[in-house]
């Protein structure tokens, strides 16, 4: 199944595709800082619980009473509504850039298919962290701290995943770039 998932990244990895994919994800943070600012304006200035690193069970159970009811009911909405297609939209966005850019410098087939799956791992923890966030939103006022625990676990390695998709982009853009000085 990764074998053809990888496959599938490779067929897909041209400028065409990786544009369209760069426009999706604009408009989706376009989209997120509205609803950003709706949040915050709900809630007193509190922001999402996704953009965090990291956070304790005080810390997010604070943030989720101060939604209030309305804004925990809008940010449930865009947990289960926009959050479900973004991590699609951003893991492929950055695994399509990687394959492209590591099969443009020439990398090994091998590490250029374990780096394009990089963001994709990421998108799996951004799922598990939106089920957790959804959990603690609806569950309120019931504040299960090992759901916060585990949330906060998969927030964090999200962004660590987020942080090494960046990365990988930067060398791949340096590994282009030295690959055309040599030529």
């Amino acid at each position: 199944m990764l074998t053809r998932l990888s496959d599938k990244l490779f067929q897909l990895a041209r400028g065409r595709v990786i544009l369209v994919f760069l426009v999706l994800e604009v408009l989706f943070n376009v989209i997120f800082q509205v609803i950003g600012t709706r949040i915050r304006a709900a809630s007193g200035g509190v922001g999402a619980i996704d953009l965090l690193f990291t956070y304790t069970p005080e810390q997010v159970f604070g943030m989720v009473a101060a939604y209030g009811e309305a804004g925990r009911r809008l940010y449930a909405w865009v947990e289960v509504t926009a959050d479900l297609v973004y991590p699609i939209v951003y893991s492929l966005f950055f695994s399509l850039l990687i394959t492209y850019l590591f099969r443009r410098a020439s990398i090994s087939e091998k590490l250029t298919r374990w780096a394009g799956f990089v963001p994709l791992t990421g998108a799996l923890f951004d799922y598990a962290e939106n089920i957790g966030i959804v959990t603690m939103l609806l569950s309120f006022p019931a504040q299960p701290a090992a759901v916060a625990l585990l949330s906060s676990i998969f927030t964090t390695i999200k962004w660590l995943l987020a942080g090494a998709s960046l990365v990988l982009v930067l060398a791949g853009l340096v590994l282009l770039l030295i690959s055309r000085l040599r030529r």
